[in-house]
């Protein structure tokens, strides 16, 4: 099959049933999957609660491995509203035409090294370091950090042995209390010290608060950035045409972007508690349940969108949920799709065509759907222009 391909898992659950059960650690997880109903559900705070016990939203769940609560994700309104305007300026950074520029000479020296060799393997060697070097900008710290990050691999909190290893989170969240201690003895102008010097209620953000918004920075962008980079880049491979097509119309990159986060979806779903039995898509969730908003479903939802198992670079109505809904959506959207931006204009500038040479694919185990999600390995070669 095609490297580029990624199959609808749940194609024939969502249209015969529109739910489908999946059991997580002993905690059960309904997976709604149409796209009315994952909207709904993630527009209605209300009765659908992100504010559970730290970790149990995550799907599969993290609560035997953190302790600590993720702000804003992990809050409900209107503390979830007061904690997102602290800091929402700061995340819209990468709008800055200084924050671009900077971007934009990252990504460059990453393809132009990689450019330089011959066979190279994607994630390790390129969408792993621009995600980490890329991440230094939206901290506003050295670009050298980067490197620490680098070395923990891929995942934060998965190994090769499993999905969920604390030993590998731990690694993370002495990292970060190590930096906020710096901060506080030396403040500088990072986004560990402006969270140390912000007010929430009326008195300043707590150590704890500080540390759940930098482990859902740090956690929240790297698989699925990495992921993005490494799905475009398989399906640039495979369509040369479309290398051109980018380069001579730059106006299509902003929709391209918009198509490949749809159809790739790097982030399968995210759970919600709740808070009082209710009824969806014919299935009766009972209090303290949990259902998670299967954003990969929702984006392949043929009642929402024409040719919906196909990449169309100019699709024109493209109302995908990739990056959430509601309060809710993905704070990071915009140093994303700015990444996305920089990352598609230069490749397409600097590559010709790019050689598959061998794929290894990541596929996720939801019980009876088994979904693709990226690859474990991807192997390349780009050709320079």
């Amino acid at each position: 099959m095609s490297a580029s391909i990624f199959s609808d898992a749940f194609k024939d659950t969502r249209a015969s049933k529109g739910t489908c059960p999946f059991n997580d650690q002993d905690d059960p997880v309904t997976m709604l999957l149409r796209f009315k109903d994952v909207r709904k559900t993630a527009h209605n705070a209300k009765d659908f609660s992100s504010a559970a016990k730290p970790g149990r939203i995550v799907v599969p769940s993290e609560v035997n491995i953190r302790d600590t609560r993720q702000i804003p994700f992990e809050v409900d309104p209107p503390e979830h509203t007061e904690y997102r305007a602290l800091v929402e300026d700061w995340f819209k950074r990468p709008l800055d035409t200084d924050y671009e520029f900077k971007l934009t000479r990252i990504v460059e020296a990453e393809i132009d090294r990689v450019l330089q060799k011959g066979a190279i393997e994607v994630i390790s060697e390129l969408s792993l370091p621009i995600q980490s070097k890329a991440l230094t900008l939206l901290l506003n710290i050295s670009l050298s950090e980067a490197e620490t990050w680098i070395s923990w691999g891929t995942h934060v909190f998965r190994s090769e042995d499993s999905d969920l290893d604390a030993d590998k989170a731990s690694i993370l969240y002495d990292y970060i209390d190590a930096e906020i201690d710096k901060a506080i003895a030396a403040p500088d102008d990072s986004l560990y010290s402006v969270l140390l010097n912000s007010e929430y209620q009326g008195r300043k953000m707590t150590k704890e608060e500080v540390k759940g918004v930098l482990i859902l920075t740090f956690a929240g962008g790297r698989d699925t950035v990495i992921n993005y980079l490494t799905n475009t880049i398989s399906y640039l491979a495979e369509h040369p045409e479309a290398i051109e097509k980018l380069n001579n119309n730059p106006s299509l990159v902003n929709t391209a972007i918009e198509e490949f986060v749809r159809y790739f979806s790097p982030l399968t779903h995210m759970g919600r508690v709740i808070k009082e039995e209710k009824e969806i898509s014919g299935h009766i969730a009972k209090e303290d349940t949990r259902v998670s908003l299967c954003w990969a479903s929702a984006n392949r939802d043929e009642a929402v969108f024409e040719k919906a198992n196909e990449i169309v670079l100019d699709r024109k109505m493209n109302p995908h949920v990739a990056f959430g809904f509601g309060a809710h959506k993905c704070l990071g959207a915009t140093h994303a799709r700015q990444l996305m931006k920089v990352f598609l204009r230069v490749l397409t500038e600097k590559v010709s065509t790019i050689e598959i040479i061998d794929a290894v694919e990541n596929i996720e185990d939801w019980g009876a759907h088994k979904r693709k999600v990226g690859f474990d390995k991807l192997t390349i070669r780009l050709n320079a222009k």
